[in-house]
């Protein structure tokens, strides 16, 4: 019988004691006198294998029938909270077989009894073996012994984290299964600081399916369902059943806490282990007091506020802070807020707080900070002496928290075309020659970086700025060319394939004329409706086009205020009046703003708000005066007043948040109406004018406020996609080839993208050819044993991490131009963590090179020849593939260049003399021959 796939309801593990749950296969038996299906093209990505295979009965060994696999240890033995963890997650990971662990193997991992150093190098390596041992104790019984007759003791696998980093566990919960994750590095968070000494009693759960992809509002609630049945699947009840009861692992019993809104759209959430003296309750009451909000939606979203990734800076006492009033505007019987989200902050206190962001040599004009109940964005006033200056549209609620927490600041951020904006700019006229002409300008910079030194570090500057491209500079600028230096090739060939493959799957075009800035508003009332003020900063001056004028202000960073008609947008963007041109004026009592885009306070509606339905609390937009890009007609700004909000006759309640986030996987439908725009935009003659895309355009609008007013966008059937241009690369639905610009564009980038696996690896064969003897300084020899044994912990440590993230290439990891990373990671939530955690390591090693340790070392110990060995035992082919034995890893070349500044002068150094030999041979010559 066949049943339509919309009639499919998915279910949860329906069999006694989660067997399911518990296993490690399946095995399925089929009829034999029914025609087999195709497995090569149904089961397309396992492996086949014809093996005999012999079934055995097999026992149910989970101590949790709730949530499986979950184990504890047998009766008379107990053990730390963190090592059961770590065995929960060797078990649900494949790396051990739950019915083979005895009380013998618990005895072995218990830290009364055995060398705790020992049990975590261990389990560790358990992870990175990438097999199932199936006898783990005599295994360990083994590894130990091994220990104890070592010269070194085992490597630690913990990185020593930079303040504002923490280690947290994770839990992710399927439909049928649990998985155990970490614990892994976080940014951290305002609680997680204050509740510090509580760090193990936090956990971060996550929703997903089977395959750890996102689950799918209709896996909880099937569209085709009648009106008169129960429209929740097992799904559903199994995530509110878990919010409501918790996770018990061992002793612990993990209760829902709160959620951030970013958490909220991957269905992910804080929980928290009670101990005497402190439960969730009690930090939510730390936190603020929520009773006033009457919203489940508001009360959630503010609850969560706590929770964004942020750095703590300086407390602010109550009286070192105003309140200003708000600048409004009644207009048609809607009321705007000009200053919607942003206040002032001194100009000295600034300084105060960039000293804590770590910001060198500058202040930024501008902060997204969280202080007390207050959100927001606080600009630089040099005209003001009070610390703060915070308006009412920046309260969210009552705290007695005083310390200013930023979450992000202005800086230079590069400016780059996507999907969506293309399409509104294709919309209102832009040409299609145009982007072509732009994508084929960014391809063409990107092909030459890989051989032309100067090409390279002007994209670098312009495309990636930071920390990584300051060491690619420094190592380009000492003499090295980009195809020649085996860690410099494969960073800027890595670079290069990154943005190649987000050209294909994104569409998105680098723009030199351009840049990604905060919003913020005209506090001197100086700009009139239609303008703006933008300055911004750079490394060195473009040649601009010439019919676009600049000025620039005084001083030796480079600086250029923007004059002329320039385009502004926030994404996302789906109506085509979220496009907006202003005019970009000159204004020397705004000199002081930089990286920012600044708003004007008069008119009749806010410019952030005609963009997407925007604010000043800390919303990224896009400006852009490339004149090539300025569309040729506007149209008028859609509504975004948000839909009236749900308000209770009662205090909200904990068990109705946790509804809520149950409820807003089953709303969640941003992606489906997102990309339902782009389909229908392709296809219809009046792209994003059409009227399948106005009403997508007003549903994104009513679903992006969903988290704030609980109201859910319902989408009508009709404006649900049959059919899909190619350039969204969806192979299991119905497709065509796409005429418009977007298709254009995919077409001529889909066969260049690169892969990581064609990258040249670092052979011994490299090694030989490429090893540079102008590294070796006098007594390098002497540091040899050590750096040896530094290489070994760093390449321990770093591969640890690209095993634990899914990342294939040490160039992907160091640069942070991730090409694919493991299903349990996104580079959206998790890029910050990983380029911290790098940092992290890269420091922990520059800590190890300044250490006084050998009888060697003395006040006047030579670093230079301490970094030549570091080079060394990295680059020279003797030491190929003497690192991470046995864990079928690459050999990474990066350890060096963690003291990239030592070997830098080293090259430099060596040049200078071969030159000043060279002029003194000349002279010497040019004497004989006078003579």
């Amino acid at each position: 019988m066949h049943i339509p796939d919309d009639q499919w309801i998915r279910a949860t593990d329906f069999t006694p004691s989660c067997y399911i749950g518990q296993s490690s296969a399946l095995c399925l038996e089929l009829p034999s006198d029914h025609q087999l299906p195709n497995f090569r093209e149904n089961f397309a990505y396992y492996k086949e294998s014809e093996e005999r295979y012999i079934l055995e009965t097999g026992s149910s060994f989970s101590s949790n029938m709730d949530l499986v696999p979950i184990l504890g240890p047998p009766p008379g033995i107990t053990l730390p909270f963190y090592i059961l963890f770590k065995i929960n997650s060797l078990v649900q990971n494949g790396c051990l077989a739950g019915p083979t662990l005895d009380a013998s193997f618990y005895r072995l991992v218990d830290p009364r009894r055995m060398n705790i150093a020992f049990i975590e190098y261990a389990l560790e390596k358990l992870y990175h073996l990438k097999e199932c041992c199936h006898e783990p104790s005599r295994w360990l019984s083994e590894q130990y012994r091994k220990y104890i007759t070592s010269r070194h003791p085992p490597k630690s696998p913990v990185i020593s984290l930079d303040s504002g980093l923490v280690y947290v566990r994770r839990v992710q919960i399927t439909p049928s299964k649990v998985y155990f994750c970490g614990p892994e590095i976080n940014v951290s968070n305002r609680v997680l600081r204050n509740f510090h000494e509580d760090i193990d009693n936090f956990l971060r759960v996550s929703f997903v399916d089977e395959e750890l992809d996102k689950l799918y509002s209709t896996d909880l609630s099937p569209r085709a369902s009648s009106g008169n049945e129960d429209r929740r699947t097992g799904i559903y009840k199994r995530i509110l059943s878990i919010l409501r009861n918790g996770i018990v692992i061992g002793d612990k019993k993990f209760e829902f806490l709160a959620f951030s809104s970013s958490q909220l759209r991957e269905n992910s959430m804080w929980m928290f282990a009670s101990r005497n003296g402190r439960n969730a309750g009690d930090i939510r009451k730390w936190m603020g007091i929520f009773c006033q909000i009457r919203n489940v939606a508001k009360y959630a979203a503010r609850l969560g506020q706590s929770f964004g990734s942020s750095t703590e800076t300086l407390s602010v006492d109550k009286h070192e802070i105003e309140i200003i009033p708000d600048v409004e505007v009644v207009q048609d019987g809607v009321k705007y807020v000009f200053s919607d989200g942003i206040g002032k902050i001194s100009s000295e206190f600034a300084k105060k707080v960039a000293l804590k962001c770590s910001c060198k040599g500058h202040t930024p004009s501008a902060f997204q900070i969280r202080y007390g109940g207050y959100k927001g964005v606080v600009a630089v006033d040099p005209t003001s002496s009070v610390k703060l200056s915070l308006r009412k549209s920046m309260s969210k609620y009552e705290s007695e928290n005083t310390k200013l927490d930023v979450l992000a600041y202005t800086k230079f951020q590069p400016c780059f075309l996507n999907r969506q904006l293309i399409t509104l700019l294709s919309t209102l006229g832009v040409e299609d020659y145009v982007f072509e002409k732009k994508q084929k300008e960014a391809v063409e910079q990107l092909d030459a970086i890989l051989t032309d030194p100067l090409r390279a570090q002007e994209a670098l500057d312009l495309m990636s700025p930071g920390e990584n491209t300051n060491v690619l500079k420094e190592i380009l600028m000492c003499g090295y060319r980009p195809d020649s230096e085996p860690f410099l090739s494969m960073m800027l060939q890595t670079f290069r394939a990154s943005k190649l493959l987000e050209l294909r799957t994104k569409t998105r075009i680098f723009i030199p004329d351009g840049r990604a800035m905060m919003g913020c508003l005209d506090e001197t009332r100086t700009l009139e409706y239609g303008q703006v003020f933008v300055q911004f900063s750079s490394n060195k001056l473009r040649q601009l086009h010439n019919d676009f004028s600049m000025c620039s202000s005084s001083g030796s960073d480079q600086r250029f205020v923007l004059k002329g008609k320039i385009v502004v947008a926030k994404n996302p963007c789906l109506h085509p009046g979220d496009v907006r041109v202003l005019m970009a004026v000159n204004v020397s009592a705004l000199h002081h703003m930089v990286d920012c885009v600044v708003f004007p306070q008069k008119g009749f509606r806010p410019h952030p708000n005609e963009c997407s339905g925007s604010d000043l609390d800390g919303d990224i937009y896009f400006v852009c005066w490339d004149p090539e890009l300025l569309p040729p007609r506007q149209i008028q700004p859609m509504d975004y007043s948000p839909a009236q909000s749900l308000l209770l006759d009662h205090e909200v309640t904990i068990e109705e948040v946790q509804e809520y986030f149950t409820n807003y996987i089953v709303n969640d439908s941003l992606g489906i109406i997102a990309n339902a725009h782009t389909a229908f935009a392709d296809k219809e003659p009046t792209k994003a004018m059409s009227k399948p895309c106005m009403e997508l355009a007003k549903l994104f609008s009513i679903a992006v406020d969903f988290p704030k007013t609980g109201v859910p966008a319902e989408i009508p059937n009709e404006l649900h996609v049959k059919e899909y241009p190619d350039f969204m690369e969806k192979p299991d639905k119905p497709t065509y080839i796409s005429d418009n610009v977007i298709g254009k564009l995919f077409r001529e980038v889909k066969d260049i993208t690169p892969n990581t696996s064609y990258f040249k690896s670092f052979t011994a064969e490299v090694a030989m050819q490429s090893y540079d003897s102008d590294m070796e300084v006098d007594g390098f020899e002497d540091f040899i044993d050590d750096a040896v044994y530094y290489k070994g912990n760093y390449d321990y440590k770093l591969g640890n991490m690209m095993d634990y993230y899914g990342i294939k290439t040490e160039a992907e990891i160091l640069s942070g131009n991730i090409m694919r990373m493991g299903k349990s990671f996104t580079k959206r939530r998790d890029a910050e963590a990983i380029t911290m955690a790098v940092k992290s390591l890269r420091k922990e090693a520059r800590a190890w090179f300044n250490e006084k340790g050998s009888d060697l070392d003395s006040e006047a110990e030579d670093v230079y020849a301490k970094a030549a060995a570091w080079y060394h035992v990295t680059y020279h082919y003797s030491y190929w593939g003497t690192y991470n034995e046995g864990m079928n890893r690459d050999h990474f070349l990066s350890f060096p260049w963690c003291v990239y500044d030592k070997l830098v002068h080293i090259k430099k150094e060596k040049a200078r003399k071969r030159m000043a030999l060279s002029s003194l041979e000349h002279r010497f010559r040019r004497g004989m021959r006078l003579s």
